[in-house]
């Protein structure tokens, strides 16, 4: 019986008896996945964060393209946070006027 959630491995969907190979949209989930399906996989045999039956290079990149996005997220979000949290920048003196 395959897996609820469509992680790559042993289990997955995709190693079904006349199953399509995994496509760009898995190979996304699969990387958008992976930090969890990693930690799954140390316990469960059944779980990788790769899966092997897939289309080729199309799964690649959604692969990499959802592990890019999962993996890049926190660095965007404390990157922008610390320009707009500082206050802006004063000059010491007075102003003045022509």
């Amino acid at each position: 019986m395959p897996n609820k959630l469509a992680v790559a491995g042993p289990d997955s969907k995709f190693k079904q008896p006349d199953a399509k190979p995994a496509g760009f949209w898995a190979g996304y989930w699969h990387g958008m996945i992976s930090p969890i399906t990693f930690v799954i996989g140390l316990f469960k045999s059944g779980v990788r964060i790769y899966e092997t039956h897939n289309n080729g290079k199309w799964y690649d990149l959604g692969f990499l393209m959802g592990a890019s996005a999962t993996f890049s997220g926190g660095i965007r979000a404390n990157v922008g946070k610390s320009h707009k949290d500082k206050p802006p920048a004063q000059e010491g003196g007075e102003v003045e006027e022509d």
